[in-house]
């Protein structure tokens, strides 16, 4: 599979129009290719090295059934449960540990993205993934925020870091068509108001694709959400 190269110099004012704008792949639904320059990428991809790293780390989790998932994972602002699919203040399914809360940066950069789309988000939450050489997400719907939030639309914001990934992105059913496309490092992707229910995945990770500036190989991917609409966060 081809890999398009990340260019170090700025982009040209028509690239850039087109990296704000987006493209929407469904009402709701919009793709900011290459929307982070390398240097925002660089300094979010140590950040999220620091994370994943750090006193309270990363881990893989198990899900309802006893399977393990494909990515190692670590929560902010609130952790999700993989075994009851609900979120709490302390990490009960692994080691205890209360969750750390979300870096100011993450939720303005939440933000900045949805005020693009048109939409609102004050994120107080973040799923940090890794995904190795081997790493995968079976086609879901982020469906475990408030009732609140969901019927809100408000959106869920993904940034991608490192290696590119197939992304799978399909309708409100999961048998509903789906479209493959690629994220590549520092791509931003939308999904909210009637798509925010939409059935998505991630077959696989494309080695050797991360910008080298990155010194990473795998990916992060960063999905920042908003679980309380009615007590949003100070």
């Amino acid at each position: 599979m081809p890999r398009r190269q990340i260019a170090s110099t700025v982009a040209g004012p028509s690239e850039r129009w087109r990296q704000l704008a987006g493209t929407a792949l469904a009402p709701g639904a919009i793709h900011f290719p290459r929307y982070l320059p390398l240097e925002r990428q660089r300094a979010l991809a140590d950040r999220c090295r620091a994370l994943i790293d750090g006193e309270v780390p990363g881990y893989v989790p198990v899900v309802r059934g006893g399977g393990r998932m494909h990515v190692r994972m670590l929560c902010l602002g609130r952790h999700w449960n993989g075994r009851n699919y609900a979120y709490e203040p302390t990490r009960t399914d692994f080691d205890g540990l209360a969750v750390p809360p979300l870096p100011a940066e993450f939720r303005r950069l939440a933000g900045e993205i949805a005020d693009l789309a048109g939409m609102r988000l004050d994120a107080d939450l973040c799923i940090l993934n890794y995904y190795d050489r081997d790493g995968r997400m079976g086609l879901h719907q982020d469906k475990d925020e408030s009732g609140a939030s969901l019927a809100a639309g408000i959106p869920v914001v993904s940034i991608s870091l490192g290696d590119t990934a197939r992304f799978l992105f399909g309708g409100l059913k999961r048998r509903d068509d789906v479209r493959a496309m690629l994220l590549e490092s520092g791509d931003a992707f939308l999904f909210g108001g009637p798509a925010r229910l939409c059935y998505h995945g991630v077959t696989r990770i494309v080695p050797g694709t991360a910008p080298p500036e990155l010194g990473m190989s795998g990916r992060f991917n960063l999905t920042l959400r908003q679980y309380d609409i009615l007590n949003p966060a100070p």
